[in-house]
């Protein structure tokens, strides 16, 4: 089950228009170009894609767009999470009518569930489909930690494939990594992690970064696997910038900012969430310039020395 659940997932950022609608023909764009670009799979609804600015309709129409627009070239990872257990199912069924490969089901928010209600959360939800789910920790955002102990007897359900951390935290993900061992994967949320979690036996990344630069997150997922870390550890450190400007303005509006300057824009964030400043945003625009130059010089090297 879990062989196609690898690689790059650009964490979607959702396109909307001028007046924030959802913008059905650019999402259809982005998602043809991440995919000529080599990413592993495409995750939508996730945080970067704004899924709490989204209604009840609005969700149900992005899982069947997305379907539609993948076309079942690489699997999709449809955002399934809701506050309660029964509005999580709802959305995971959709996602399984619809065609998806994975519902990435996020921990409750605003409330604060303890260790049993987790567990009887994701339990439920995994009744509920015979989709593979995935558990999706952010406590930056949620303000819930999926624990080590947690995850180790979510685990235990047999359609629970894994669980993507947004925490940051590079121990925590390794002792995922070993609760779950060959027999369920583990995803970087947070593109900082990437090299270490993938050398620690990680599948991947669900990646903001790959919104901007799909390719180059892409070429440092294979230096990693092929063992050539002084390359790995240079693409990281390259990319590092961009996480750090997150800092610059609100969540999550710094990448859809960032995918603008570099031409393939999602328009903005939904209010309340605004733009960056114009002196935030010529910052930002040099950052990415940096990162672009970088990619450029890599490009341009013979495949052979690349590689070295």
């Amino acid at each position: 089950m879990i062989e196609k659940f690898h690689g790059v997932v650009p964490a979607m950022a959702t396109p909307f228009t001028p007046d924030f609608e959802v913008d059905e023909a650019t999402f259809r764009s982005l998602i043809d170009w991440y995919i000529e670009q080599g990413v592993h799979g495409i995750s939508v609804a996730g945080s970067q894609g704004e899924f709490f600015a989204l209604d009840h309709q609005e969700r149900i129409r992005l899982t069947e767009l997305s379907v539609e627009a993948i076309g079942g070239r690489v699997p999709l990872y449809m955002g399934t999470g809701g506050i309660s257990t029964r509005e999580a199912i709802t959305y995971t069924r959709v996602a399984e009518s619809a065609g998806a490969d994975l519902a990435l089901v996020i921990t409750p928010y605003f409330i604060s569930p303890n260790g049993e209600e987790l567990v009887e959360h994701f339990s439920q939800i995994a009744k509920a489909t015979k989709l593979p789910v995935m558990l999706y920790n952010n406590p930056p955002r949620t303000g819930t930690n999926v624990t080590p102990e947690i995850y180790t007897r979510c685990a235990q359900i047999d359609n629970v494939v894994g669980i993507k951390d947004s925490s940051g935290d590079i121990t925590q993900v390794v002792e995922y990594v070993l609760a779950g061992g060959a027999e369920k994967v583990v995803f970087a949320g947070r593109d900082t992690i990437i090299m270490s979690l993938v050398m620690h036996g990680g599948a991947g990344a669900i990646s903001p970064a790959a919104n901007v630069f799909p390719s180059l997150v892409v070429d440092l997922y294979d230096a990693i696997k092929a063992g050539r870390m002084a390359e790995a550890l240079e693409i990281s450190n390259a990319l590092a910038p961009l996480r750090a400007a997150w800092a610059w303005a609100s969540f999550p509006v710094v990448i859809k900012e960032a995918m603008d300057v570099m031409g393939h824009s999602a328009g903005p964030a939904r209010p309340p969430i605004s733009g960056l400043s114009p002196d935030r945003r010529a910052q930002l625009k040099v950052l990415l310039e940096r990162i672009q130059d970088f990619a450029d010089q890599r490009s341009a090297l013979p495949a052979a020395v690349a590689a070295e």
